[in-house]
This record gives structure tokens, sequence and C-alpha cells, in this order.
């Protein structure tokens, strides 16, 4: 099929090439000439694992090609994907202007027949919406287009596995023609079995927002939980491990932390809780997770000033982690990044590593902050290390080497990614999320000295 992708951006750009993996002649469109020129050469803009050699792949067989010409790719296109921003408002409501505003633009370009696809998260009712943008232009729905719903569910740092091998795929459509071209457009990314959900627009768009807002409920759960074992001495791993075992809970987001971040969990939550106000109905449970989640990086910020005190200036800190998760250079609402604004406030001299996103970073924080080459750059001197993100390289780093480079060997882990009792053997304060800190070990010193000159 002849496809258009409008926005290019993290959905938009995964979605154009995976479907010209697939076989498919893909034309992705975007305002940004310097994206459009970096793509058209061969060179990604975002990072997302095993994107690069799909995409490369692509590129080479010259099924995927990208544009500022939105005339040109949309009547060329027997589908368009509308993958463009929904940003937050100030009242927590979904802006639709990108999607609206490029809607009424594409309708006199549709001389065929053509499905317009919401592929961003929508509120309920967009697709109506895109309806009526399009139809002011003359076309008539049902016989020039159809709008389908069809959110994506893709998590940055797997997001080309879950494109390929979906667990789902959801089209809403109330035109048996419009769902019959969607299946055969999904139909080989679903021969393990897994189901393609045909329901109306409405219903669609609302499966993403409660599925989103379900994961984010769990997050904010565990982390209520997390604090309640910090206080009762109980260790959130062990009952992370015990819930998550139960197959009617299952063990996926329930890891503790500095809360959600990224571009659609916080996104999305606010969207569905403004909806549901807008149709006068108070969701009480989303605005607690909400809560909670503002105030979970608190947690651990309170915990470096018990221990450093309120004011830091003259201490540095260390942090491992700089994008909101770990896989990804994305740091929209990334919780390192709060924690971080928290500890220059009180004073601090901040040296972060990341492994992806040191200038995502930098176009945020500026140079307010030091960037280091790598994990051990970053602790050299330093009186407390964060552990922000989860990134496999700060799972096993070498702790006798790192303890010699710290002024105080003290560890503040936002991530759980070590155990207490290793910790402590070698010779680290470590405190972390729901479980008892620790002190070091008494003969940690003599330890380092003997493993570092061995």
């Amino acid at each position: 099929m002849q496809l258009t992708i409008i926005g290019t951006g993290y959905v938009g750009l995964v979605s154009g090439v995976c479907f010209a993996d697939m076989g498919h002649d893909v034309t992705c469109v975007d305002v940004d000439s310097r994206k459009v020129e970096k793509l058209s050469n061969g060179t990604l803009t975002i990072y997302e694992p095993g994107l690069d050699s799909v995409f490369q792949r692509a590129h080479r067989e010259n099924r995927i090609d990208f544009t500022l010409n939105l005339e040109k790719a949309v009547r060329s296109a027997e589908a368009i994907f509308l993958a463009l921003p929904t940003p937050p408002g100030e009242d927590g409501s979904a802006d639709l202007s990108y999607v609206l505003g490029v809607a009424e633009r594409i309708g006199p370009m549709l001389d065929r027949y053509t499905i317009v696809i919401d592929k961003s998260t929508v509120p309920v009712g967009t697709a109506d919406r895109v309806r009526e943008a399009i139809e002011r232009s003359g076309r008539q729905a049902g016989v020039h287009f159809d709008v389908v719903s069809n959110p994506e569910f893709l998590r940055e740092g797997s997001a080309v596995g879950d494109f390929m091998k979906p667990d789902r795929i959801v089209v809403g459509t109330s035109n048996p023609r419009a769902a019959e071209v969607m299946q055969r457009l999904y139909e080989p990314f679903v021969r393990q079995g897994n189901p393609i959900h045909v329901m109306d627009e409405r219903s669609a768009e609302m499966t993403k927002y409660a599925a989103n807002a379900f994961l984010a409920t769990k997050i904010s759960f565990m982390n209520e939980i997390a604090n309640l074992c910090s206080l009762t001495g109980a260790d959130v791993e062990s009952v992370r491990r015990g819930v998550g075992s139960d197959h009617r809970i299952g063990n996926q987001f329930l890891y503790p932390g500095l809360g959600f971040g990224g571009s659609c969990f916080p996104k999305d939550v606010q969207a569905l809780r403004r909806t549901a106000e807008d149709h006068g109905y108070g969701f009480r449970l989303l605005q607690s997770v909400l809560d909670v989640n503002a105030d979970q990086y608190r947690m651990m910020v309170d915990r470096i000033f018990d221990r450093l005190g309120s004011d830091l200036t003259g201490r540095r800190i260390a942090v491992w982690g700089l994008a909101f998760k770990a896989n990804t250079d994305d740091v929209r609402e990334s919780p390192a990044h709060s924690v971080i604004r928290d500890l220059l406030d009180a004073g601090a001299e901040i040296v972060a590593f990341d492994p992806e996103a040191a200038e995502t970073t930098r176009a945020v924080l500026g140079d307010s902050i030091a960037y280091a080459n790598d994990p051990y750059e970053a602790v050299l001197d330093a009186d407390a290390l964060l552990i922000a993100t989860e990134w496999s390289v700060f799972r096993r780093p070498f702790l006798p080497l790192i303890g010699s480079f710290m002024r105080s060997p003290i560890v503040f882990d936002g991530r759980n990614l070590h155990d207490p009792a290793s910790m402590a053997e070698a010779g680290f304060e470590y405190h972390c999320v729901g479980r008892p800190f620790v002190q070091p070990l008494a003969l940690a010193e003599s330890a380092w000295t003997a493993e570092l000159a061995a």
C-alpha cells in the first residue's frame, strides 16, 4: 500500500519505518526541514534500540522517503496516518490544534477514497472532529474518505518489537470498508494469533487512555506501597515479587522508583481526567495517581537533604541517568531532571552521565550541570551518587573503583538496582526505595584496597 505518515516524531517515525520494512511504500511528512534533511540522508533523529538497522534497510531499498511537501504525499496515499503532537494544555486537556489543523489542510487534497487514521493519542470524540474538519472541504465521509482511530501501544526502548509483534491492534471504525483495509494492513503483524480488535471510534480512543492510565495507576500504587514499606520495615522488593507472581496482577509496572515520566503517562492521565471533568465526572482515582507521582521524586530529594543537609553548597552529587527510563534519549517529564533541579536549587554541583540522553538534557538544562563521559568519571570526588535511570550499565559497576573515586561512599538508588547487603559489604552507605538503608561494613575499606591491588 501507499502510506503517508504525517509527523516524524517518535510514533510517526517508528510506524513509518516498520511499515516500510513490511513492504509498504511509505512517505513521511514533516514541517522541520532539518529533520527531513537528516532522515533523507539516512540519519535517525531519535534513539530507539533496533530502529537504526530497520531504518537503514528501508532507506537502502527505497521503501521510505521524507518530504516537506504535504500535498504530494497526500495525493499519492491510500492511507494517511496522523502522528502529530497532542501536548497538554494548562488545564491538562490535549491540544488538538496540530491534528485538526492538518485535517483541514488535507481535505481538499483527497482525490480518491482514502483512510485518514488517528495514530496520535487523542481524547474521545476526536475522530468526529477530524471528520468534520475534512468535510468542510466538501469531501463526504464514507465516499471520499473515512476516519479511523488506531492508537499506538509502543513502549520507548522496545518500540520496534512492540510494532512488529503487537499484543493487539485496536481499530476504531464504523465502516466495514475501512475495517477491511485496516485488517489487511495489519494482518502480517499478527500472524502469531494476536487479535485485531475492531470497535467504534470512541471506544478505540478510550481504550488507549484507559490502558495508559491503568499502567500509571500500577506504578503509583507500588510507589505508595514502597513508601509504606520504608515506614514499617518491610522490603518492597519481596512484596513486589509476592504480588507480581499473582497472574491476575502480573509483574510488569510494579517497580517502585522516582515516579513515571515520558511523553505518554503524565499527559494521558491528565487528559483522561480532563475528559471526565468535561463530562461532569470527578475521576478521583486518576487525581490521586497524579498527586502520588508528583510527590514521588521528592521522597528521594528529602532523603538526600536528611543525609547531607538542605544546603548543598560545595557538595558534588554524581547522577547516573538523565532519560525518563532506560533505552531512550527522551527526557520529557524525566524524574531525574526534577531531582536535579531541586539539588541545583539547594546549591549542589551536579555531574551526570547517561548513555544516550546527554544532548537531549543539554537542550533543557544547558550548562547548569556537568556531563561526564562515563559512570566512573561522574563519581570522581563526589559526595554522593544518585542512580536515577535503570540503564543496564549501572547494574554491574566495579564497586571498589567507584568507592575509591568518591569523597564519601554514599549511594541513593532511585531505581533499586542493587542489593543492599552487597552494597554494605562493598563499603557503601546505601539508600533506596521501599527498603531499609544500610551502613557500610567496617572492613569494607580494607576489602577495597585488597581488590584494587589485585
